[in-house]
């Protein structure tokens, strides 16, 4: 996961005080969450999701808070504009932290290698979250790739911008090419897409005045922002920057 913060109530307190010994729950063991408890958060009721005790901790006199992982069946059930929301905040879903008489004990549905598949999975598909709307757009350019192979990943790209680019279209350059004569801050058009290439991603022809050239895409930048095509290599750009 890229986020570690944990999900749940907000408990911020200068002294820490020591669990009780009477308490009864220790690291590994299941919990259920109690009937009427609302998701800390975002709201909605998620009594009976349940998940195994990674930490437990007192912040103040007779609170514990109970944090745990949920198990693979409640990770199954989390709607996907929670996961969306908690990508976008920084938030990690695969675990909750809330009081301990918020949750009681339970046996396990399932095993922890069931848990690791459904986040592994639900990761796939929500990696791209953290970008917003930006982001939603962009997976819904790479749903049916393996964004591993990236050739395949620069194919779709390159399908998905012949079809929405509209040309010709003037274009600023934002990252020079090492030995290249085109720099940075310089103006072209782009006339088309020529390609894609295993370093450069995508490819497109330009000109500047009689003289033409290959050029990365990811090094452009639309300048008409009012242009459908400003958002289209915008968002192919981003995508670039920030592929694995």
């Amino acid at each position: 996961m890229k986020h570690s913060i944990t999900m749940g109530k907000r408990i911020r307190h200068p002294k820490r005080e020591v669990v009780p010994q009477s308490f009864d729950y220790k690291i590994g063991d299941s919990v259920v969450v109690k009937a009427g408890v609302k998701y800390p958060d975002f709201g909605g009721d998620i009594g009976g999701w349940q998940g195994r005790v990674t930490e437990i901790k007192s912040y103040q006199p007779g609170k514990v808070t109970v944090t745990f992982q949920w198990d693979s069946l409640s990770l199954k059930r989390m709607p996907a504009s929670a996961i969306q929301r908690c990508e976008e905040k920084g938030l990690d879903w695969t675990t909750m932290g809330l009081y301990s008489e918020e949750v009681e004990r339970a046996e396990p549905c399932d095993t922890q290698d069931d848990v690791d598949a459904v986040i592994e999975e639900l990761s796939a598909e929500h990696s791209w979250d953290y970008l917003g709307e930006q982001g939603r757009r962009i997976h819904q350019v790479l749903r049916e790739v393996d964004e591993d192979d990236e050739m395949d990943a620069f194919a779709a790209w390159s399908g998905y911008l012949e079809e929405g680019l509209s040309f010709p279209f003037d274009a600023e350059i934002s990252e020079s090419q090492e030995h290249g004569p085109l720099q940075a801050g310089e103006h072209v058009t782009v006339t088309g897409i020529e390609g894609v290439e295993d370093l450069y991603g995508v490819l497109v022809n330009v000109k500047v005045g009689r003289k033409r050239y290959v050029f990365p895409l990811c090094d452009l930048d639309a300048t008409d922002e009012n242009s459908p095509n400003y958002q289209l290599v915008d968002d192919y750009a981003v995508w670039f920057a920030n592929r694995k």
